[in-house]
This record gives structure tokens, C-alpha cells and sequence, in this order.
């Protein structure tokens, strides 16, 4: 109980953890010092700072495969998860999603700047393990600013620990923090070591964590440092595609992979459970799937042809043809990260028009949308709890990155070409008609480049929990979400006829989050954002 005390008043703007977190051998610890020893101590505090927010294994509201269903691509069905309300529209300041998130981001800035600030308290001789720490949890605590500024815009921003009413702060511009961000970023990823960890692989080495501020470089529109940086991952060889797209989201290849550049942390808590059959899986006969997250016809319809061509302009096969069978001359990634109706799994045949079957859409454990992620979805977890490795930044984000970021400054110089090329040659498409250094796409317009990018994005991370901020950073969010959610498409009375499970609607200032009532109470500085 006196631990508990002392974390309380030396991380004056609170916390939350795990409790093996706090399992010391000193159970009569009552000062900092006493608490924050060793190496170990260190090894505790960097795996719960990760842990907590970034890499769960069951906590949906936070869990990456879970946030597409903020987004076009999917539909979330419990409320609790946060997800729900974000996507259809009926948020605000009193919505409990924006206390939650920005609660928990406060409480572990707070937290990690007092580790900072204390980094050399405990009696670890060798300088080179302190300084890595210290740059882990430095890097964290970038992360979570980037994440507050991608939410809230201006937010208080403080580096040193404080008391409560220290951090009752005036926001700080978003670009000033970003701005701050970055350059400490550098500063950070070049006290890193270059290699990854042969344990705690989920712990940040300098090319990990380059990757992560490379994807926040491309959100805010750094399109040179993103393109840099990209480079520099490219350049470091230590990651390439894995053969198999389907594999790296199953057992077959998760943890043999050389393309996850960030993972899941999974050894923090013994490999023990993963959830990602329940949360995304189907119910089937007594098995665990409670379809928490499942894809939308938007997603569905997405997917381009094999030839690498939207499927409204392919000369092979009308829309409504493929939208009636979504394998038809599809790009592989269809197959490898989705299912639905007359699909097999484990053996048997999905019927969701059958009212006697567990996978019937109206049953509340069944996917209102008629389709399941196959990502993440492995048949050996269907009657248990798995251990399934997550990578939660790919090496294929580091490539269309690059290529992104060069489209965006409209020079698709040949590396970029080549990175688009890589995704899609292993991904399974034609390569004679869908590689982009043919001739037909010498005459392309930057328009129709951004095009082929935001969609090789989409399909290629589906069910991976980027669709929402690239809708967000892209400007258009107030298309894709003021339609409704739809699902299967089948032909009923020779009329087409897609499910519907909702209405959505998104207004021009939701691009921002807003500040929970709470929020602006307890610290009357913050200024609440436009519309709410």
C-alpha cells in the first residue's frame, strides 16, 4: 500500500498499469529511490509504458485491428469500445471516448516524464543501458504527443514532471509541438541501437522508431522527412516483404517474418492470450467469435482487380459483377484478409441468410455486414484463446510511404515506382497489365497517382488500423462517412440489394476530437475545439 502511495505523489498527474508492474521484491519501498532500482525497475516501467496504451493484447478500445471500426472499412457494434460512435457520427463533448483517450495519453505523459527526469536514480553501472531506456521512454512519450495533436490539434505540452496544477497548461500551437517533435525524434532514434532486440522485440531500436516517425511525418504532410526517412529504413536492410501476404497475419508467418518493423507486445505478458478470433472471428457452432469488428461492402468494393484496376473501369467484367461476387478476378489480398457468405470456413459453408445458423446476420454475435476479417482470424483459435504475434508497423508501410510521400511533391521518380511495384508483385496481381512502370502509366496525372496510393494503402492495410487517420489526413472523411454502412449485395426479385446496419454522418469539424467536459473542467486553460 505504501508503494501505491509513493507512484501516486511522484507521478503527480496519475497513472494506470498493470499490476505485475508493480510486483518488487521490496514490498516496504516508501521513497523513489527505494522503488527504482535497477535494471529490472527500468525493464518494468518501459514494458507497462508500452503496454498500457500501445500494445494491449485485449483491449479493443485501444487494439489496432479494432480501429478500423472508426472508419469507412468496417463497422464496430459495441459502444463500449469507443469505435462505434466515432464512425457514425453521434459524438460529442460529453461522449466518454474523448475523456477515455485523452485521459489515458495525460496520465502517461506524467508518468514517463517522471521516469525521465529520474532515469539515473537507479544503480545501473553501464551508462550505454540507462541512455536506452531513456531514449525508449523519450520515444513513447513522442508518440503520445503525436497522437494528442492528431486528435485535439493544440494541447498543453510538458516535458518535465509537475504537479496537478502545474499541468494546468495554455495549449501549445500543433504545428509549434510537432515542429518540436521532430527534432527530437532525431535526437532520440540516433541513441537507439540499429539492430532489434532478441527479446523485447516490441521495445523501440533506432530504425522502429524512424518508422514511426515516419508515419507521423506523412500525416502532418513532412512529405520530405517522410520520404528520408523511408529511404533510410530501405537503406538499412534490415527488413524485406515476406513471400506470403496472407501468412504474415497467421500463425504461418507472424513470427517468422522480416517485415514487421514494430510488434505487438506479446512477451510482457507470457504469450499467454490473444483475442483476435473473438473480437473479429465468427460465432461458429459453440466456438469464441463474437464479431466485435467486420468489414463493409465500402471495403469490399475497394478491392481492384487482379489487373490492378478499379473495379468500375475493367473491361472484363461490369461493376455490378463484382460487386456481386467479390472474388471474381480480384486483387489476392481480398481473399487473404476477408471472407463472407459462401465462403468456407472450418469445413463448412458461410450462410448468413439462415436464421437457424450461428452466422446469420441478425444473430447480435454474427457480423451485421455479412463479411469477417480474415486477418488475424486463425481456424486453429476457434474453440480457444490464441497467441498470434500482431505487427503493428510493416515494412510494406515503409515502401508505399516512400511512395506516397514522392506523389505528394509530385516527383514519382523510379524508386517509387518500384516501391508500388513491390507491394503489388507480392501481393499475387497480374504484373504484365498492374506494374506502374508500364507505359500507360507514364501519362498519369498527380491526381490519378494519389488515387492508385490511397488505394493501394487501403487494401493492403485493411483490417490493420490506419484507414481511419488516412481519411482523417486526406480531407475526406465528409465523403466516405456520410454514407450508410452496407454490407453483402445480393439480388433479390432481380433487384440488387445490399444490408444496411446504420446511417453515418460526419461534419466538417469532427476532424478534430473534441475536449470532454471533464477535461475542460479540471483544466480551464484548454480551449474547446470548433463546432462543439
Amino acid at each position: 500500500m505504501k508503494k501505491l502511495l509513493i507512484i501516486s505523489v511522484f507521478i503527480t498527474v496519475g497513472m494506470t498499469g498493470c499490476e505485475s508492474f508493480l510486483d518488487k521484491t521490496d514490498p516496504t519501498a516508501t521513497t523513489f529511490q527505494e522503488f527504482f532500482v535497477d535494471e529490472d525497475d527500468l525493464r518494468r516501467v518501459t514494458y507497462s509504458s508500452f503496454y498500457d496504451v500501445f500494445t494491449h493484447h485485449s483491449n479493443r478500445r485501444t487494439l489496432l485491428y479494432m480501429k478500423d471500426g472508426r472508419s469507412d472499412n468496417a463497422y464496430a457494434r459495441s459502444e463500449g469500445d469507443h469505435h462505434l460512435r466515432i464512425a457514425n457520427g453521434t459524438i460529442n463533448s460529453n461522449t466518454r471516448a474523448f475523456e477515455y483517450y485523452y485521459t489515458l495519453r495525460l496520465k502517461h505523459v506524467g508518468r514517463l516524464n517522471t521516469y525521465i527526469a529520474n532515469i539515473d536514480v537507479p544503480y545501473v553501472e553501464d551508462e550505454a543501458i540507462r541512455a536506452r531506456y531513456k531514449s525508449i521512454l523519450e520515444g513513447l512519450r513522442v508518440w503520445h504527443y503525436f497522437e494528442m495533436t492528431a486528435r485535439w490539434g493544440d494541447v498543453p505540452f510538458l516535458l518535465e514532471p509537475t504537479t496537478v496544477e502545474g499541468a494546468k497548461l495554455e495549449p501549445t500551437p500543433r504545428e509549434e509541438i510537432l515542429d518540436r517533435l521532430f527534432q527530437m525524434s532525431e535526437e532520440i532514434a540516433d541513441r537507439l541501437p540499429s539492430e532489434e532486440y532478441t527479446t523485447n522485440k516490441y521495445m523501440f531500436n533506432k530504425y522502429s522508431f524512424k518508422a514511426l516517425v515516419m508515419r507521423y511525418a506523412l500525416y502532418n504532410e513532412r512529405y520530405e522527412l517522410a520520404a528520408r526517412l523511408a529511404r533510410e529504413i530501405m537503406d538499412s536492410g534490415n527488413y524485406s516483404l515476406h513471400p506470403d501476404y496472407r501468412d504474415l497475419f497467421q500463425y504461418e508467418g507472424a513470427t517468422t517474418n522480416n517485415e514487421f518493423i514494430q510488434h505487438q507486445d506479446i512477451e510482457s505478458f507470457s504469450g499467454s492470450t490473444t483475442y483476435s478470433f473473438r473480437d473479429l472471428g465468427p460465432h461458429f457452432r459453440t466456438g469464441n467469435g463474437e464479431s466485435y469488428c467486420v468489414p463493409l461492402k465500402s471495403l469490399v468494393d475497394s478491392y481492384w482487380t487482379l489487373q490492378g484496376r478499379p473495379i468500375d473501369e475493367c473491361p472484363l467484367h461490369t461493376k455490378e459483377e463484382y460487386e456481386l461476387d467479390p472474388k471474381l478476378n480480384r486483387d489476392p489480398r481480398y481473399e487473404a484478409s476477408i471472407m463472407g457468405h459462401g465462403d468456407e470456413f472450418y469445413g463448412e459453408t458461410i450462410d448468413i441468410y439462415n436464421s437457424n445458423n450461428p452466422m446469420f446476420h441478425e444473430n447480435q454475435r454474427a457480423s451485421r455486414s455479412g463479411y469477417w476479417f480474415r486477418k488475424f482470424v486463425s481456424e486453429a483459435d476457434a474453440f480457444r484463446n490464441g497467441n498470434l504475434t500482431y505487427g503493428l508497423l510493416r515494412y510494406a508501410e515503409v515502401l508505399l510511404t516512400y511512395a506516397e510521400a514522392k506523389i505528394m511533391m509530385n516527383d514519382v521518380d523510379n524508386l517509387a515506382r518500384n516501391c508500388i511495384n513491390r507491394v503489388r508483385e507480392r501481393a499475387g496481381l497480374d504484373m504484365t497489365v498492374a506494374d506502374v512502370t508500364l507505359p500507360h502509366y507514364s501519362a498519369y496525372t498527380q491526381q490519378q497517382w494519389i488515387d492508385l496510393i490511397r488505394n493501394e494503402r487501403r487494401i493492403e492495410f485493411a483490417g490493420e488500423g490506419l484507414r481511419y487517420d488516412d481519411i482523417i489526413r486526406w480531407g475526406i472523411a465528409e465523403d466516405v462517412l456520410n454514407k450508410p454502412a452496407l454490407g453483402h449485395t445480393r439480388m433479390v426479385n432481380g433487384e440488387k440489394m445490399s444490408l444496411k446496419i446504420e446511417d453515418r454522418s460526419f461534419a466538417p469539424y469532427n476532424y478534430l476530437w473534441p475536449f470532454h467536459e471533464s477535461s475542460l473542467k479540471v483544466n480551464p486553460n484548454l480551449k474547446q475545439n470548433p463546432g462543439y
